[in-house]
C-alpha cells in the first residue's frame, strides 16, 4: 500500500503554494534579556497537489511571506510533491542573492514542512509514521516566565505547570540582572525541589557576568542556563560550558540556520538546540540531530510544539521539546487537533494524517496582515 502511494506522490506535481501572515496579540506585555513584543507573527504556507493540502509555518516577519512568494514559490511550484530533498536545494539557491540565513532560511523551513504535512497526507500516513520514529512520545518543558511578568504571575505559571505534570520549567532572565536572583529565588520555591528549573537570558550578560550568576543560579538549583551570552560567542559559550557549575548544562542553537552553525555550536555546548521554523524545517532539523549525535549531545527543540511533537520523534538524541506559551496559545487558536500534553510527555496521533492538524483559516482570517 505505501509502495503504491508513493508511486502516485512521486507524480503528483505542486500546484499551488499560498503564504500568508497573520499578527496575534500576546495576552500581556512580554519580555526577555533582550527584546519587548506585543504581538507575535506567523506565517503559514499551504501547498496543494493532487487534491490535498500540506500546511507548515514558522514564527517571523510578514516579510517571509514576501520572500515565499517572489522566490520560493516559482522555485517549488510544478516540482513533484514526494520529492522534497529536490525542492530543499532549489529553495536553497534560489535565495542565493538573498540569503539563506534570517529570513530566508524561515521561509525555506515553513514550505518543507508544508512539504513534509502534503508528503504524509498523500500518503495517509502522520508526519512521524513517515519519518525514522525513534520514539513515541517528546519530553516537554513549560517555557515563559517572562522578566515583564510581575512576580505573582510569574510563580502562577511555573506552578501551573508543574501542578500539571510538566516536571520542568524556564524561566527568562537579563533584563534586570540585579532583581533576577531574587525572581529565580521565588520561582525556585513555588515549584519545590522536585520540578528541574532552567533560565534563559537571550544572549544578556558578557562572559563575566555570565559567570557570576551561573553560580548564584545553580545554588538554587538551576540545571539549565541557555543562551548566557549571544549564540555569535562561540568563545564565551566555550568558556561558559567549560566553567559552569556541575549539574548545569549550557545550551544554545535556537537561532541556528545552517549545518555550518550547528557544527560551530556543537563545540561549545551541553545539549544543541533546534528551531524546525528557522533551520530549514523538518529536512534541517533531521540534520541538525546528525551533528548533535556526532558530536555526543543531545537535541532539544525550540518552541513551535505542533511541528516539533512529530518531527523530534526522528531525533535519536532527543531531550526534549520547549513547550513555550505564546506558540501553545497561538497553535490552540489557529488549528483544529492541537495536542495537549500528558504527564510531562507529547505524543504525535499517529492516527491522523500529515501533522494532524487543520488550519482555521476563518478564525485566522482576522489578524491577516
Amino acid at each position: 500500500m505505501i509502495e503504491s502511494g508513493i508511486g502516485l506522490v512521486a507524480g503528483a506535481p505542486i500546484e499551488e503554494i499560498l503564504a500568508c501572515a497573520y499578527t496575534i496579540p500576546t495576552d500581556g506585555h512580554e519580555s526577555d534579556g533582550t527584546l519587548e513584543w506585543d504581538a507575535t507573527t506567523i506565517v503559514v504556507v499551504e501547498i496543494e497537489a493532487a487534491g490535498e493540502t500540506g500546511i507548515g509555518w514558522t514564527y517571523g516577519p510578514a516579510a517571509v511571506a514576501h520572500l515565499i512568494d517572489e522566490l520560493l514559490a516559482p522555485a517549488v511550484s510544478g516540482s513533484g510533491a514526494y520529492e522534497i530533498g529536490g525542492a530543499h536545494l532549489a529553495m536553497r539557491h534560489a535565495l542565493r542573492n538573498a540569503g539563506v540565513a534570517g529570513t530566508g532560511s524561515m521561509a525555506i523551513s515553513a514550505v518543507d514542512v508544508a512539504l513534509w504535512d502534503l508528503k504524509a497526507r498523500l500518503l495517509g500516513v502522520s508526519v512521524a509514521a513517515l519519518l525514522p520514529q525513534a520514539h513515541r512520545e517528546v519530553p516537554i518543558y513549560g517555557s515563559g516566565g517572562f522578566c515583564s511578568y510581575p512576580i505573582g504571575r510569574l510563580v502562577e505559571q511555573l506552578e501551573e505547570w508543574v501542578e500539571s505534570g510538566i516536571p520542568r520549567v524556564k524561566m527568562k532572565v537579563g533584563r534586570d540582572p540585579d532583581s533576577d536572583v531574587l525572581r529565580v529565588l521565588a520561582a525556585r520555591r513555588a515549584i519545590g525541589d522536585a520540578a528541574d528549573l532552567y533560565v534563559d537570558a537571550n544572549g544578556a550578560f558578557t562572559t563575566k557576568q555570565a559567570l557570576r550568576f551561573a553560580d548564584d543560579y545553580a545554588e538554587l538549583g538551576v540545571s539549565w542556563f541557555e543562551e548566557p551570552v549571544s549564540s555569535l560567542d562561540v568563545d564565551g559559550l566555550c568558556l561558559l560550558r567549560d566553567r559552569a557549575p556541575a549539574g548545569m548544562d549550557i545550551a544554545a542553537g535556537e537561532y541556528a540556520a545552517t549545518l555550518g552553525d550547528f557544527v560551530e555550536l556543537a563545540k561549545c555546548v551541553d545539549c544543541l538546540q533546534a528551531d524546525v521554523t528557522r533551520c530549514g524545517g523538518i529536512t534541517g532539523l533531521l540534520a541538525a540531530a546528525s551533528i548533535a549525535e556526532a558530536n555526543e549531545l543531545d537535541l532539544s527543540g525550540h518552541t513551535a510544539p505542533t511541528i516539533h511533537a512529530h518531527a523530534l520523534c526522528a531525533v535519536p538524541k532527543l531531550r526534549h521539546l520547549e513547550w513555550f506559551h505564546d506558540h501553545v496559545r497561538i497553535e490552540q487558536m489557529l488549528f483544529d487537533g492541537f495536542l495537549e500534553p500528558t504527564g510531562g510527555v507529547v505524543k504525535p496521533d499517529l492516527s491522523r494524517p500529515g501533522l494532524g492538524v487543520e488550519f482555521k483559516r476563518a478564525d485566522a482570517r482576522r489578524y491577516a496582515d
